[in-house]
């Protein structure tokens, strides 16, 4: 995570290590990481391949950082099992998001009673608000009662889009002491509403984007009250940002990215996944370019 200096916060973003991603994010300031998260490949992985991952991640982090490991499942058992296999491992807490076949209010609420029953007190969580994969909506006054009945619920990641009014209202619902005031972290496609979400205070930024130092600067530069840095750095990365978060290949985007950066050794996508044509590989050469030129102005102009 990429978090914002100066304010309350919570744990993940922003990072060469071929064999080594977490390295790559780190040198690039994040103060925070989160894995096995529901955009990227953790779905394609078997519960031994997910415990391992996180292991191996644990251990080169070794403490650096927060660690928030993404713990999603149709069922609680498996949900359950994870938690505390990762939480004894030494993660910091884990994520979870709405089952896809909750259709009311009542039947969120519910679910996320369940999820305290499971996780436990001892557990920290975070509440995934990310309607688009999950096809579940969760109104403003929604997430203010799962946050007022989850008291280990640490953090709101903010995915939804639009989302700058629910962020507002949340955040209004707090000033107005009707919620405590928890760590929310802005987590839209590749950060592309997140100076305005600064804005609207939230407290950083929790989402993928091969570049994450843009998300790092950004936060430093709006939480210095130099807001319209903040947004011309952003603007220098948009076109690749929003590229990167196409539907079907935005994942085969952004490991291409990985790979030439040196973050990672292979952007091959676990089946069933795109591959990008030479087309695409064309756009993203032409758009780095770009962006590389952008930001040496951007620089100049300090």
């Amino acid at each position: 995570m990429s978090r914002c200096p100066g304010r309350r916060r919570s744990a993940r973003n922003a990072g060469r290590h071929a064999a080594a991603p977490q390295g790559f994010y780190l040198e690039r300031g994040a103060t925070g990481l989160t894995i096995l998260g529901i955009l990227g490949e953790a779905t394609k992985l078997t519960a031994d391949e997910s415990r391992s991952f996180v292991k191996q991640v644990l251990a080169r982090v070794d403490g650096r950082v927060p660690v928030v490991v993404g713990a999603s499942s149709p069922g609680f058992a498996a949900m359950g099992e994870l938690a505390q296999s990762v939480m004894d491992m030494g993660a910091s807490g884990v994520m979870v998001a709405p089952a896809a076949s909750l259709k009311t209010d009542d039947q969120i609420l519910a679910y996320f009673d369940m999820v305290n029953e499971t996780l436990g007190a001892q557990v920290p969580w975070v509440l995934q608000d990310h309607p688009v994969s999950t096809g579940v909506q969760m109104s403003p006054s929604v997430v203010l009662k799962i946050l007022n009945s989850s008291p280990s619920c640490v953090m709101l990641k903010h995915e939804d889009s639009p989302g700058l009014a629910k962020l507002s209202a949340i955040r209004a619902a707090s000033t107005r002491g009707e919620v405590r005031r928890v760590s929310i972290l802005a987590g839209n496609g590749g950060g592309l509403f997140l100076p305005e979400e600064l804005t609207r205070d939230a407290d950083g930024a929790m989402t993928g984007f091969a570049y994450p130092e843009m998300m790092v600067d950004v936060c430093r530069a709006h939480a210095a009250g130099n807001v319209d840095r903040a947004h011309d750095i952003f603007d220098a990365y948009l076109p690749l940002a929003r590229y990167e978060q196409q539907s079907g290949i935005g994942l085969a985007v952004r490991k291409h990215l990985m790979v030439q950066r040196g973050a990672i050794a292979s952007a091959m996508v676990r089946k069933p996944g795109p591959k990008l044509s030479a087309a695409d590989v064309a756009d993203i050469e032409r758009l780095t370019r770009r962006q590389t030129r952008r930001l040496g102005e951007v620089q100049a102009a300090i």
